[in-house]
């Protein structure tokens, strides 16, 4: 967070107060991956290395945190260095993954034009979990969204083991990269992925769901709502999603035999 000088009006009573007020810092986090690609995600300045492992999982370029043979990241200047083994053909995985067009080659080029794919992978978890383990864990998140109560603007999503034990959590300007970095931190802690389900706070469309398939995650809850992407794809992953989360109350739009009343 920053604090920034601002003018506070109020037509109420027609006055005009000067003060200051946080606000949410951006920063552009270069990821470079074995000195040959290279991209740029704008994020909050926490997590680098989780929110580019977790990225990467989840856009089909890394297989497994075990792939990994280097990992570093530098704050001040805003980079973080990942080196895979030499077992990983990066070039073929770079060419086969779906992966935005934020990806930059640096040294070695891409032949393969972006192409949205739409293939998406089944989450074969028999996971149940009691509706109040949901609530409960959107609690423990409240709790520690101190950068959301200081700014009002970030998003925060958390994965909780089935008991609703917090597995990870992040805070961040972009919905997407919260859910890549907590998913980075998971994985980096070796959670079972296919007995936790995960929390956001945004909006929850088609993209979102493909990253939680892709690393096993068998629910998705959301204290806002579903899109109609999120929903088709959530049901062609057998993930379940819930969508307005609020007090007592919450909206099963796909999977409701995994929760228990």
């Amino acid at each position: 967070m920053r604090q920034v000088d601002m003018t506070r009006l109020d037509l109420s009573t027609g006055k005009a107060e000067k003060t200051v007020d946080c606000v949410a810092e951006e920063v552009p986090l270069q990821i470079t991956l074995n000195a040959s690609y290279s991209f740029v995600i704008w994020c909050s300045p926490s997590q680098f290395k989780e929110l580019a492992v977790g990225y990467l999982l989840s856009e089909d370029i890394l297989k497994s945190v075990d792939e990994i043979q280097e990992l570093t990241a530098n704050d001040a200047t805003l980079n973080c260095q990942i080196k895979l083994k030499a077992t990983v053909d990066l070039d073929e995985r770079m060419k086969n993954s779906r992966r935005s067009t934020r990806i930059i080659p640096l040294i070695k080029a891409s032949t393969s034009p972006y192409q949205h794919d739409q293939k998406i992978s089944t989450v074969k978890s028999k996971l149940t979990i009691k509706a109040q383990t949901i609530l409960d864990a959107i609690n423990q998140m409240n709790n520690l969204a101190k950068g959301f109560k200081e700014t009002g603007g970030l998003h925060d999503s958390g994965i909780f083991k089935s008991d609703g034990t917090m597995v990870a959590f992040s805070e961040d300007v972009g919905r997407h990269n919260t859910v890549d970095k907590v998913i980075g931190a998971a994985s980096l802690s070796k959670a079972d992925f296919s007995q936790c389900f995960m929390i956001i706070t945004g909006r929850v469309p088609g993209d979102m769901i493909y990253k939680a398939a892709k690393v096993g995650l068998p629910i998705v809850a959301s204290v806002a709502a579903v899109l109609n992407s999120g929903v088709s794809s959530a049901e062609k992953a057998s993930i379940t999603l819930i969508g307005f989360v609020r007090g007592k109350r919450m909206n099963i739009y796909t999977g409701e035999e995994r929760i228990i009343l």
